[in-house]
């Protein structure tokens, strides 16, 4: 097994097939948006493969280190930007191939008008443990 990080990125500019702004979409949608990542995940526990997921919220902040303890605090990210990382699942499946497959699927969630939105996702693994030096 190998853990896969799906992680969903927010365009507020148009990018994906869907490409309805999330700010434009009726409550509705954005409750039906929502079950199906909470089906999703729900099936995903079900066969085992799920870990963890969770959205984020628009707002946030820049911090880095300044050398004299007091680390500067920059807001943003920024929801006008064109692209804001919305959330995030974590899944623990045999393969590439599945963590692929599982996103395929994730990407198919309704957006405006109850239509599949495509939304490009980023599939990463987790990196492993950094090999053993035997002498």
């Amino acid at each position: 097994m190998a853990k896969y990080l799906l992680l969903k990125h927010y365009r507020g500019a148009p990018a994906a097939v869907n490409d309805v702004p999330m700010e434009k979409w009726t409550p509705e949608e954005i409750s039906a948006h929502v079950r199906y990542m909470d089906d999703f995940a729900a099936r995903l526990e079900g066969t085992g493969e799920f870990v963890d997921a969770q959205a984020l919220a628009p707002d946030g902040m820049w911090v880095r280190y300044d050398g004299e303890g007091r680390p500067p605090v920059v807001d943003g990210p920024f929801a006008e930007t064109k692209d804001l990382v919305a959330g995030w699942m974590v899944v623990d499946v045999d393969s590439r191939e599945r963590a692929i497959e599982l996103a395929g699927e994730l990407s198919a969630a309704p957006g405006a008008g109850g239509e599949p939105i495509h939304e490009w996702l980023e599939v990463r693994p987790f990196l492993g443990a950094a090999p053993t030096v035997t002498e």
